[in-house]
């Protein structure tokens, strides 16, 4: 696997990175703390494809980036969002409202979004903390989510009522050629990837990363989902395409070596998921497995680390390696 750091014009965060093809880096309040957004021209502008979270500092950045020399005077005509979470969705309606673009979104992760933004803190809070409760998480945590509040409403702005939907299969005219969409799975429900043959470069999203594994997880609303199944199935269809085919990851470096970072991933979540068999010889919670999942976390993490543990769990269940005990406060999870 090869990283390829060749860039051009870097100045705010705008850069080539390949003919007709500019990254613009957008910070991020939160980890990873940063996350790449692409800009390629279409027939009559430019399309952006994801955008960053609604603060500030994101706004100041696309104000620069609209006005900069490379986009030569042509506006952004199309927002096309990969998925639902706040680092890629999160400023897309105010650069609606900015630039007139519609966004482009497949239609779960549009309406996921619109969920999320309809939902009522004084609602959904309790429902985590029964749930993160049944995990075996300790009382300090309970109370942090308690005073947090909802987490996607800080980062993400009003959205549009309207969208155009996005589809596996349907194509979409960038840099002069045909991209196909390709969805991704199990990070996000129904995660918009694109992938052009002539140019061999796929726009991976947060389904292929060069250096850390999306995060996979189980949460409140679906409480018995598989989405680590999910996305070792939906990793199927990104092995077939060639192995030289040029990535562009939505966290860190573009990168060659597809067949490569694929085999690591699910050498990864193998990994796991033979450490998880092994510690549940005996009952234990979801709290108790993060010791063999991850080094020590601040408190802030455990919500992602419970439920990417549940992911894990999950997926034994469904491969029949463990069972899981409901009768108590809290769920318990043996080997068979």
């Amino acid at each position: 696997m090869m990283t390829l750091g060749v860039e051009a014009d870097v100045a705010d965060g705008l850069s080539t990175v390949a003919p007709d093809l500019l990254r613009v880096k957008v910070p991020l309040p939160f980890p990873p703390r940063e996350v790449n957004a692409w800009l390629l021209p279409g027939p009559d502008g430019w399309t952006l494809i994801d955008s960053g979270v609604d603060d500030a500092p994101t706004r100041a950045l696309y104000e620069r980036v609209l006005a900069d020399r490379r986009l030569g005077g042509r506006p952004v005509d199309r927002l096309l969002v990969t998925h639902f979470h706040p680092d890629h969705v999160g400023l897309a309606g105010w650069l609606h409202a900015r630039t007139g673009a519609e966004i482009h979104m497949s239609r779960v992760e549009w309406m996921q979004a619109r969920l999320l933004l309809n939902e009522r803190s004084e609602e959904v809070i309790p429902q985590l903390v029964s749930h993160f409760g049944r995990c075996g998480a300790p009382e300090a945590f309970l109370g942090f989510l308690e005073q947090r509040g909802i987490f996607y409403h800080q980062w993400v702005g009003p959205l549009p009522r309207r969208y155009h939907r996005l589809q596996e299969g349907d194509t979409v005219s960038l840099a002069g050629t045909a991209w196909r969409v390709m969805i991704g799975e199990g990070h996000a429900p129904e995660m918009v990837c694109l992938y052009s043959a002539e140019r061999r470069t796929l726009i991976a999203a947060d389904q292929i990363l060069e250096r850390i594994s999306p995060h996979i997880g189980t949460h409140p609303s679906d409480p018995r989902a598989d989405p680590l199944g999910a996305f070792l199935l939906s990793l199927e269809k990104f092995e077939a395409l060639p192995e030289d085919t040029f990535v562009l990851p939505s966290h860190g470096e573009p990168f060659h070596g597809l067949h490569a970072r694929i085999a690591a991933l699910r050498a990864h979540h193998a990994d796991r998921l033979a450490m998880l068999l092994d510690f549940c010889a005996v009952p234990r919670t979801a709290m108790d497995t993060l010791e063999v999942l991850f080094r020590p976390l601040p408190m802030e993490q455990f919500g992602f680390a419970l439920s990417e543990a549940l992911a894990h769990l999950h997926h034994l269940e469904r491969l029949g390696k463990i069972d899981r005990d409901l009768s108590g406060d809290q769920w318990t999870f043996v080997r068979r």
